[in-house]
């Protein structure tokens, strides 16, 4: 059986916090996606839970480090330890992002949009192979949530989006959470960016919480997924079907029972359109 096809359903974030529930009670998820970035290491307590756990769940890996938008050349010495891993844990996929992080030396603690222009298209499409090369096999690309726009923007966001992942031959990663913020932030309809998104090039989809300052959403990762994301979600899976869905919460981390229900009400969705489906 091919690793890719043991990814299905709703998985979550493994956090840290979480460890010794996973190990102790192995709830019944059916993945878990492992935040690459801190498993770098030498050693220590991380990798040896991260290779207790992967014993008993299949897992994908998510990046943030590898600033795939950045003028500097991509980080070698990132992509040797990734791909050690990769081949230690053999995750379904790797996924990153669709941002920089990094100039002159310096990394932003966020994840940068890029200007949606011609140029941007080709010098990210260029990058994502050079990734690709170096990890042997496809990336998958994740769209950012933004809260501003460059003076230089000729497209939209899902035309800039679609256009590099065919160029760069990748998969997407279709984070609805950051659609909807996007939308809101921006003011344009989020249904045309799912109708514009190639079927073929999904393979997960992410759901998260956003935090409201006034008229501006931020996508902060640490709510519980707000009712218009689950009504996206929902007209998502009938463009998509029933892609693997991770429910991601980064800050303010609450108790794995929480997540645990997060992920039930995601399932939920699923159920409904399989039963739709076959009815």
């Amino acid at each position: 059986m091919h690793k890719q096809s043991l990814i299905a359903g709703v998985g979550l974030g493994l956090r840290s916090q979480h460890y010794s529930h996973i190990l102790s009670e192995k709830p019944a998820v059916p993945w878990f996606e492992a935040l690459v970035d801190n498993y770098m290491g030498a050693g220590g307590a991380p990798l040896q839970h991260l290779n207790q756990i992967r014993q008993d769940y299949p897992m994908t890996f998510h990046a943030v480090g590898m600033s795939l938008g950045s003028s500097e050349p991509l980080d070698k010495n990132y992509f040797k330890k990734l791909k050690t891993l990769q081949h230690r844990f053999e995750p379904a996929w790797v996924s990153d992002h669709l941002s920089w992080s990094k100039i002159h030396g310096q990394v932003a603690n966020d994840l940068l949009p890029m200007p949606y222009t011609e140029e941007s298209i080709q010098h990210l499409a260029n990058r994502i192979d050079q990734a690709q090369e170096l990890l042997g096999q496809r990336l998958v690309i994740e769209n950012v949530s933004s809260y501003l726009n460059y003076q230089v923007d000729a497209m939209s966001e899902w035309a800039f989006l679609v256009e590099v992942v065919e160029r760069a031959d990748c998969l997407i990663l279709l984070d609805i959470n950051n659609v909807y913020v996007s939308a809101i932030n921006h003011g344009f309809d989020p249904i045309p960016y799912l109708e514009a998104i190639p079927t073929e090039r999904v393979v997960e989809m992410h759901l998260a919480g956003y935090e409201e300052a006034g008229e501006i959403l931020f996508d902060t990762h640490g709510q519980p997924v707000h009712p218009p994301v689950w009504d996206l979600y929902e007209t998502a899976l009938k463009r998509f079907g029933n892609v693997p869905t991770l429910i991601e919460w980064d800050s303010d981390i609450p108790a794995f029972a929480v997540l645990a229900q997060e992920a039930r009400i995601a399932e939920s969705y699923q159920q409904e359109l399989s039963y739709a489906q076959t009815a």
